[in-house]
């Protein structure tokens, strides 16, 4: 008989020997070392999203607003002209908060972002001076008089960036934050078209006096807010300065303002989100209201404005927002924030003043 005959079914005998003593190992079904890979398994996950999440949470850098105006006009071979620089600006802004690290997060529903709690009330804060720059440009910076027609681009795209800001679908936020700012670049684009008369940017002190208003109100409303993170007996002046003045309900002559402790942080991010997006958006402005600005010699006070603001944008090195009290051993940020932008209130308010005069 060949060899060949006689291997073969000796190499089959020992295959059937290996398949019929095989035992499934103990050691793999048990517990113990089970349960170490589902650590490790979760170890790992836990380290990626965390990792995630602090990358995600780094606040954007700041942008020079005439090279974005450039850069939108030289797309569609346009020139820069009146308004280009604010309109590309909050473009660009929209444009940031949509596409930065980890993208929109404010309607986050998975993790990492769904854990993230300071970048969302950052985003909100930017969100807020987009949506009141947007107001502006529909109802006055586009408009000669109150009696004058309304952008057809503006009056669509200043609801869109009004919509829900934590919609995750159907439709999503982010869906129509990009409807508005489509409608924000028709618009941007008429205005550098030769023969265009229909879209117009009115460059005027009252103009810029009005919205630099709506500056001032969210100013002073977030610099309240921080500094009753320590809590604060106020006396009611509601009414004050009109004995003729009356109110919905009766409130209390001495009242107590204090922030929620799980409500610190997010006021605080809040600002910080509102600081950086205030100050592109006055940089646009000081190009784009140059003239006015150097009429009434208030581009120092305008630019007083925009060094507070950056100030408020100042690293962190903290891991958490401190809530110390006032004179106390530790800092209190929120204290810290609140100084800075009453500081840019303040000069808001002078701004005004000046631009008021004739």
């Amino acid at each position: 008989m060949p060899e060949s005959e006689t291997t073969q079914p000796s190499r089959l005998a020992r295959l059937t020997q290996l398949i019929k003593g095989w035992r499934p190992s103990t050691e793999a079904s048990d517990p113990m070392r089970l349960g170490r890979w589902v650590v490790l398994v979760l170890a790992i996950y836990g380290s990626v999203v965390t990792g995630l999440g602090l990358y995600w949470s780094q606040t954007p850098d700041g942008f020079d607003t005439n090279q974005t105006a450039v850069h939108y006009a030289a797309a569609v071979e346009q020139d820069v002209v009146t308004g280009s620089v604010t309109v590309s600006t909050l473009r660009e802004v929209i444009r940031t908060l949509l596409e930065k690290p980890g993208g929109y997060l404010l309607n986050d529903l998975f993790p990492p972002g769904v854990w993230l709690d300071n970048m969302p009330h950052w985003e909100y804060g930017a969100l807020v001076q987009c949506r009141d720059l947007a107001r502006a440009l529909r109802e006055v910076l586009s408009r000669s008089q109150s009696q004058s027609k309304e952008d057809v681009d503006l009056t669509l795209a200043e609801p869109r960036i009004n919509f829900q800001s934590d919609s995750w679908i159907l439709p999503a936020s982010e869906s129509e934050y990009r409807d508005a700012s489509r409608f924000l670049e028709a618009y941007r684009s008429r205005l550098a078209l030769t023969g265009e008369t229909s879209a117009q940017f009115y460059a005027r002190a009252d103009n810029l006096n009005h919205w630099l208003g709506m500056i001032e109100k969210r100013l002073g409303s977030l610099s309240q807010r921080l500094s009753a993170s320590v809590g604060q007996r106020r006396l009611n002046t509601d009414l004050a300065g009109d004995s003729a003045a009356a109110q919905s309900t009766q409130a209390p002559e001495e009242i107590i303002v204090r922030t929620p402790w799980r409500e610190i942080d997010d006021v605080f991010y809040e600002s910080r989100g509102a600081a950086w997006a205030l100050t592109q958006f006055l940089k646009a402005a000081e190009v784009d209201f140059s003239e006015v600005l150097a009429k009434k010699n208030a581009t120092v006070s305008l630019r007083q404005i925009i060094r507070e603001l950056e100030a408020a944008q100042a690293p962190v090195w903290s891991p958490i927002i401190l809530n110390g009290s006032g004179f106390g051993l530790w800092a209190n940020h929120s204290l810290v924030m609140a100084s800075y932008i009453s500081r840019a209130n303040a000069a808001t308010i002078d701004l005004r003043e000046l631009l008021s005069q004739g």
